[in-house]
């Protein structure tokens, strides 16, 4: 009921985008696995749109109807980073999959390679029919040209079996385990994306899932995980009416509280084979903010977004915030 044709009826126009600019760029500082700060760059490169539509997706807004010219990717790179300060890691976001050859063509590998040679850390994202077969055989090639280390964020979205199957992914807790497993044998980092509060997500249990997809994440051998509020706003969210309940900032903080007062080094490893996390013992936990004013509801959700920004930065919990919204 929810598949492709569903998506499509219900989007907007997407936006007019140049294929030799990143849309977006950013500079932030985050928690290695050693604890130390570090400068990151952060570019939202320009590609051609990820093939799979999931229900919930807002970054097809910012994608391409076709594939970019040959050295576009680089150019972009280049672009984005000329007006950054200088940084040690840099994450390379492109709305979908890096090793899909119609998003970020295989010619340009070792282009971006060279351009971004001067980094200790190299982050993708890829979903996990990407990372299998030639697919895979492409991530090490890239992984060999590069100077740091790389690293491959998922989008798990949600542990929730059933959810999962009902957003239109077209991925499967197996093939989630089987990608993780894959870059464990290879050395490769692993980041996990987690919703909070995915379409289909019964309200009072979101906060639990989240939790469990944290753990998910853990036994996985995730050197970080991501927990982000989930967006509505994107036409097919609107569609599926009382299916979608927006999470709260409360909720948000419950579940990084969660993720930051477990470890991921234990008894399970990835794909369940029994081995402890790979990168160290404990994974780190980050609340994306991105536009979190969205979810401001009440006065104190400015000093709830400080928080979480806080805990995201130090990795530790700090300060509740009390407000009589919580008994709401």
């Amino acid at each position: 009921m929810f598949g492709d044709r569903f998506v499509l009826e219900h989007r907007r126009a997407k936006a007019v985008l140049d294929p030799r600019r990143a849309y977006a760029s950013t500079w932030e500082e985050e928690r290695d696995e050693s604890g130390a700060l570090v400068p990151t760059a952060v570019v939202f490169l320009t590609n051609r749109e990820c093939p799979f539509r999931c229900v919930m997706c807002d970054l097809w807004t910012n994608t391409l109807d076709d594939v970019v010219p040959r050295g576009s990717i680089a150019q972009q790179i280049r672009g984005a980073l000329s007006e950054l300060p200088p940084a040690r890691h840099i994450k390379l976001y492109n709305a979908g999959s890096f090793f899909d050859p119609q998003q970020i063509p295989s010619d340009d590998d070792e282009e971006i390679a060279e351009t971004v040679a001067s980094f200790d850390r190299v982050i993708v994202e890829s979903h996990p029919a990407f990372l299998s077969g030639v697919y895979a055989d492409r991530c090490r090639r890239f992984q060999s040209l590069l100077s740091g280390r790389l690293e491959v964020a998922i989008g798990l979205e949600t542990a929730h079996s059933d959810v999962l199957a009902r957003l239109n992914k077209r991925m499967t807790l197996d093939a989630f385990r089987r990608a993780a497993d894959f870059l464990h044998r290879h050395d490769i980092a692993l980041r996990v994306f987690v919703l909070l509060s995915p379409p289909f997500m019964p309200a009072g249990e979101a906060v639990e899932w989240a939790c469990r997809s944290i753990d998910l994440s853990a036994e996985c051998g995730a050197t970080a995980c991501s927990v982000i509020p989930t967006r509505g706003g994107n036409g097919a969210m609107e569609a599926i009416g009382d299916a979608f309940v927006p999470p709260r900032l409360n909720a948000l903080e419950s579940v990084i509280e969660y993720g930051l007062g477990r470890r991921s080094a234990g008894p399970f490893g990835p794909a369940g084979t029994g081995r402890a996390g790979p990168f160290g013992s404990a994974m780190r936990v980050f609340a994306d903010l991105w536009d979190i004013e969205r979810f401001f509801s009440c006065t104190c959700s400015s000093a709830r977004a400080s928080r979480l920004k806080t805990m995201n930065r130090e990795q530790r919990t700090a300060p509740l915030v009390s407000c009589a919204c919580e008994q709401t």
